[in-house]
């Protein structure tokens, strides 16, 4: 009777949550306000606390607002994480065309026609797994460490941050491979690091901005705010599952990498140091967004597709009615290679572009850094049919709505020339595109970090070809073989002990590893390749990522 009464208490709750008590043949975490159980990894020997709550539901009144720490009041509710939680995301429709672009260049479109927005359905894809109540985590930790919590200062823990976009992705994305990197933390003998991976709202819920949103009181940057609370329930809970809250590091990689760039110079350091102690930031990836007139485009943009005229309203719509207008917004608006949702200037979070903020001292120089590259980040999000002069120009109107006429010319002319002869790193319009888009909008940013911190950081670039954005992601979460993605088996084994080892101790060098240099005078970065691994000369110290930093575009 008694598990009848559980098992239709449980149906009632959605399945993740229940009143009721847990089995006991699991190990349960008090958070205060939920018991949470574990699964267990046999073959990996560590537990899986999934989908554990860390922010409140952000619906209602709650929409487009910072996130709150999740309610204490009543009973608390049973987590057995058996439910999957994602946040509603959305894809441009541009990247329909993304594969055959990589595959055939300009070969696959038709380039005098320019470019035309495929159809979209009527309705988003359904995802039996998307919910506005999506502020959740999992905790992957090693049974060893799990048996030892409480005992001593604990384990070291990574934070991951997803990519994509800022308009999809997940928790989950990549973290059921975060076995691998778990394993390789345990090489040495010790019992290895935490994992914790987390959502974050993503396009128009958690990205939406513009002075008239700030003063309908929205808050910019929601999704910011989302991993900062996610951070902050790693210093208060970690210690429950044997982690060490003094010894955190954050990765992200992509809009994960921009993300964390964004939270190192959050609110412009006024705050005192930021709640994580290290950093690995991978291809650190966003819009430089300071222009309040394209976040205001972009506003109004939401609330006529969504059929409202202001935030209020739209906080009082159906969830199917707001994602259907950010389905639509980001999938049809969104010019080719953007997302049209982003981090943004906003006076608070963000009181400058990040890169500024470094150079200005504006920051937490308490942490330590690890950062790097791919060679050819911009080739996928390039816009093919910038053959010629006029498009070529045009683009930058696109991202950068009040740059004048002048700092256009400056830039196509004396930055990034129409000088086709190899000397520019070009040959032709593609390699352009790729080359100003990589550096403005990637790769510049592990070189402002690289000298915010004094040199004192271990930047690498990650050359296997054709180390297009992401290529280095299998590599990042290697579990065993995985051709075609995973090139070289040795590399992904070497670059997970680095990272672990920078979790671990704050250096990536270990005993068997090639020696990993720090930055210093001579801008020297590992680079990392099927055939070697070894010291070469950064390729962004260069004259075009010192204007890049200054914002002067906007």
């Amino acid at each position: 009777m008694a598990d009848l009464l559980r098992l239709i208490v449980c149906s009632l709750a959605g399945a993740v949550l229940c009143l009721a008590t847990p089995a006991p043949s699991l190990p349960v975490v008090d958070l205060g306000y939920e018991l949470h159980q574990a699964t267990f990894n046999s073959s990996g020997q560590y537990y899986n606390f999934s989908n554990v709550r860390y922010g409140a539901p952000p619906v209602g009144k709650l929409r487009f607002s910072a996130p709150t720490t999740p309610s204490t009041n009543g009973s608390k509710v049973f987590n057995d994480g058996s439910k999957a939680v994602t946040c509603f995301q959305t894809v441009p429709a541009w990247t329909l065309y993304s594969a055959d672009w990589v595959a055939n260049g300009t070969a696959a479109f038709d380039i005098p026609a320019g470019y035309h927005v495929p159809p979209l359905g009527n309705t988003a894809p359904p995802d039996p797994t998307a919910t506005e109540d999506c502020l959740f985590l999992d905790v992957m930790v090693p049974q060893a460490v799990y048996n030892a919590a409480g005992k001593g200062q604990g384990a070291p823990v990574m934070v991951w941050i997803h990519g994509g976009g800022y308009t999809l992705g997940s928790k989950t994305l990549y973290s059921p491979s975060a076995a691998g990197l778990i394993k390789r933390s345990q090489s040495q003998g010790g019992k290895g690091v935490i994992w914790v991976a987390m959502n974050y709202r993503l396009g128009a819920f958690g990205f939406l901005s513009g002075p008239t949103f700030q003063k309908q009181n929205g808050t910019a940057n929601a999704g910011l705010y989302d991993q900062r609370l996610a951070i902050e329930w790693v210093q208060q809970h970690i210690s429950k599952f044997g982690g060490n809250p003094k010894q955190v590091t954050v990765i992200g990689e992509s809009a994960g990498g921009g993300s964390l760039m964004h939270q190192i110079t959050a609110f412009g350091g006024s705050r005192g140091k930021v709640p994580f102690q290290q950093a690995i930031v991978q291809s650190p990836g966003f819009q430089p967004s300071p222009s309040k007139k394209l976040q205001e485009n972009v506003y109004k943009s939401f609330l006529a597709t969504a059929g409202v005229s202001t935030l209020d309203e739209a906080r009082f719509l159906s969830t199917q009615a707001l994602q259907l207008a950010n389905y639509k917004l980001v999938g049809s608006s969104s010019p080719y290679g953007t997302f049209t949702f982003n981090p943004v200037v906003d006076g608070i979070f963000a009181p400058a572009l990040p890169g500024q903020l470094l150079l200005q001292g504006r920051f937490d120089k308490s942490l330590k850094v690890m950062a790097g590259h791919n060679l050819n980040e911009g080739y996928n999000f390039m816009d093919p049919f910038a053959q010629n002069e006029t498009v070529f120009d045009e683009d930058f109107r696109i991202f950068f709505p009040t740059i004048t006429n002048a700092t256009v010319d400056y830039i196509t002319q004396m930055l990034y020339p129409p000088i086709f002869d190899g000397s520019h790193n070009y040959t032709n319009y593609t390699g352009r595109g790729d080359l100003w888009l990589s550096e403005a909008i990637f790769t510049c940013n592990t070189n402002y970090l690289a000298r915010a911190y004094g040199n004192n950081v271990h930047n690498y670039i990650f050359s296997v070809p054709p180390s297009l954005h992401g290529d280095d992601i299998s590599y990042t979460y290697y579990n065993g073989p995985n051709p075609p993605y995973v090139k070289n088996d040795t590399l992904a084994i070497i670059m997970q002990k680095y990272f672990t080892n920078f979790a671990i101790k704050g250096d990536p060098n270990g005993p068997g590893l090639p020696r990993f240099p720090t930055y210093g005078g001579s801008a020297t970065v590992l680079n990392l390749n099927v055939s070697t691994i070894g010291p070469i000369a950064d390729n962004v110290k260069n004259a075009r990522c010192l204007w890049w930093q200054k914002g002067l575009y906007a």
